[in-house]
């Protein structure tokens, strides 16, 4: 191991900087708990320093394309997230998308039906709910879904409170994302699998680093492919094919490209 970084993960990401036919590389990291470590109020969640250095690094490259993969709706993702111009947020386990730029962000626009804005009224009034009378869960609403949240709560309420969402999502019809701590009930169907595959064929990108710590970034490591570089952040079970313990940890590696991708050019 290395400064953190597992020895064959090192190897790895050494032999894709290495490698030309690897270009561009997308770079793809999930936020919370992968860039920023899980807070109890999410508004404290930061990228820690030296990630926030090594980002800009890396998106300074014209040979590496940045972007955050998170199930934070875009508004909070970009007010939270201090990356880069040119880097690809993708909010909302993929319903959302848009690019930073100098002057802000530009983003693809998500429109709902009359039927599925009708929906999501009716998924936030029965969210509330569930919320209703249990300390520490809370609910919040995002352009197309809404979230159950339980982090603050005690089992004996957070448990019940993830099991009625959960029903509540099969009762309605809609799409169900149980997470740490979360259940997301949306009216528009995605997955960060299918938001990152999509990203990196507009980009043309051969080959992808995909990061993340939550349940919901099994989707993302189960839709890339075997040459891709998939990287799980801290206990738990996984598909990814290489694991690191927390967020110093992924940035180390991050570093660790960074330093590889140097020493490549002046190969």
């Amino acid at each position: 191991m290395s400064g953190g970084v597992p020895a064959d993960l090192h190897d790895r990401l050494t032999g894709v900087a290495h490698d030309a036919a690897a270009r561009p590389l997308l770079v793809a990291l999930d936020f919370d708990g992968t860039l920023a470590p899980l807070q109890d109020d999410p508004r404290a969640s930061r990228i820690l320093p030296e990630g926030v250095a090594v980002l800009a690094a890396l998106a300074a490259r014209d040979d590496v394309a940045l972007a955050l993969v998170s199930g934070r709706a875009m508004a909070d993702l970009h007010l939270l997230a201090e990356v880069p111009a040119g880097t690809f947020l993708v909010g909302s386990h993929g319903v959302e998308r848009a690019r930073t730029t100098q002057f802000g962000l530009d983003r693809d626009v998500v429109e709902l039906s009359h039927e599925q804005a009708d929906l999501l009224s009716a998924l936030g009034a029965r969210a509330a709910a569930v919320a209703r009378g249990r300390d520490g869960v809370w609910v919040e609403t995002k352009p197309t879904a809404v979230v159950v949240h339980t982090r603050l709560a005690e089992p004996t309420d957070a448990e019940p409170a993830e099991a009625e969402a959960i029903a509540l999502g099969a009762e309605l019809g809609v799409g169900t994302l149980h997470g740490k701590d979360v259940v997301e009930l949306t009216v528009l169907a995605a997955d960060k699998g299918t938001a990152l595959q999509a990203l990196r064929h507009e980009l043309g990108a051969p080959v992808v680093l995909y990061a993340g710590d939550d349940v919901t970034d099994e989707h993302a490591f189960e839709a890339l492919d075997p040459t891709d570089v998939t990287v799980k952040v801290g206990a738990g079970p996984t598909v990814a094919r290489y694991r690191v313990a927390d967020p110093q940890s992924a940035v180390a590696a991050l570093q660790a490209l960074h330093q590889a991708l140097d020493e490549a050019d002046g190969a």
